[in-house]
């Protein structure tokens, strides 16, 4: 549909999905044409009705125009995570099968699973443990990771068991890094275990505040009956965790 406007009519112009710039209608124009090529994505808003009178002509737009997804897609590997490819939508079957997503994919099988860890503790891989380590495995073959040189692989090993239901499967307790120690605070608040409550209260007495106020999120979201340790927490000497300790037994 074509529509004719006065020069001066106030529009908004500006690529899909990004903000727009207020300008004339003739101003619009003159951007739209110096893009050229680029002009693909681009829109002009009239933020009112179009009179019937403003209607010039009436014509079929040929379906070849303009783009499927968005600007530029055509060429691009499209995402396969479960956030962006949905399972029973047209072609996500044959979509994740082509292209398998490292983490959203097909969970790889034990003795994979194992295999790829050995290679990756005899090449001295971090990388690749912590790759590993987004998988579900064996509790006992993982445990020994607890002990790493590299706080990262640490840390990731607390993430990790934080998905677990495996009984005995609790994040690793006195690490020697404050990071760590947070991490391991953080997982677990995601188990409803005994040993998880008992690692929380003992974590609200941590010398690092940071781990003292996930201590305190931890506990309180699990509805953990520590109230010595909350009461011990709401006088903490840091700000930050005296905060928390308030908000979070007021919600």
């Amino acid at each position: 549909m074509q529509v004719r406007l006065p020069d001066g009519e106030p529009v908004a112009v500006g690529r899909y999905g990004r903000s727009q710039e207020e300008v004339t209608a003739a101003e619009a124009v003159c951007l739209i044409r110096e893009l050229g090529y680029q002009v693909l994505g681009w829109e002009v808003f009239l933020p009112r009705a179009v009179a019937r009178g403003e209607v010039r002509q009436v014509r079929a737009v040929r379906q070849v125009a303009g783009w499927r997804y968005f600007p530029g897609a055509y060429g691009v590997a499209p995402c396969v995570c479960a956030g962006c490819v949905q399972p029973g939508t047209y072609g996500s079957r044959r979509l994740r099968e082509r292209r398998p997503h490292p983490v959203d994919g097909s969970v790889p099988a034990s003795r994979v699973l194992l295999a790829r860890l050995d290679r990756a503790e005899a090449r001295a891989d971090t990388a690749a443990l912590r790759d590993t380590l987004r998988w579900y495995g064996p509790v006992e073959r993982f445990a020994p990771l607890a002990a790493h040189p590299d706080a990262g692989i640490r840390q990731e090993l607390a993430r990790a068991v934080a998905r677990w239901s495996t009984p005995g499967a609790d994040p690793p307790a006195g690490d020697a890094d404050g990071e760590v120690r947070l991490s391991v605070a953080e997982a677990a608040a995601h188990r409803r275990t005994r040993a998880a409550d008992l690692l929380l209260a003992a974590l609200g007495r941590d010398p690092s505040p940071a781990v003292r106020e996930a201590a305190v999120e931890g506990l309180v979201a699990c509805g953990t009956p520590a109230a010595a340790v909350l009461a011990l927490l709401a006088d903490d000497p840091d700000a930050s965790v005296r905060t928390a300790v308030a908000l979070l037994t007021e919600e």
